[in-house]
């Protein structure tokens, strides 16, 4: 298992929990309903109406985004309500800044068979 680290004060991440997160970005139905939640907890009625979509393509969507830890779910009588997980969202965003931030790499040395 491959751990991520900005530093060692940060809660690491790792090369699973990065690929989930950016796997549950790269749909964009799922990029809408993250969209919709940025400013308010929506419940599943609301983002089917919002979507045009029906409630089982919505699950599905909404399970992945679970899944990566995406979105919080909270459940008031026989509604589910959504809202982003901002923590999460934070520790894609060092694994990125960490990316960004890394020195020019150096040059590989040469290949045993060119030497």
């Amino acid at each position: 298992m491959v751990f991520f680290l900005a530093n060692l004060a940060e809660q690491p991440i790792t090369a699973a929990q990065v690929q989930g997160g950016f796997h549950a970005l790269s749909d964009p139905i799922r990029l809408q309903v993250l969209q919709l939640l940025q400013d308010q907890e929506l419940c599943v009625c609301d983002l089917c109406e919002i979507l045009q979509i029906s409630q089982s393509k919505l699950s599905f969507h909404l399970k992945t985004l679970r899944d990566a830890q995406l979105v919080n779910a909270r459940q008031q009588g026989r509604w589910i309500y959504y809202s982003l997980n901002s923590p999460r969202f934070q520790l894609l965003q060092r694994f990125l800044n960490q990316l960004v931030q890394m020195s020019t790499p150096k040059a590989a040395p040469p290949c045993a068979e060119d030497a």
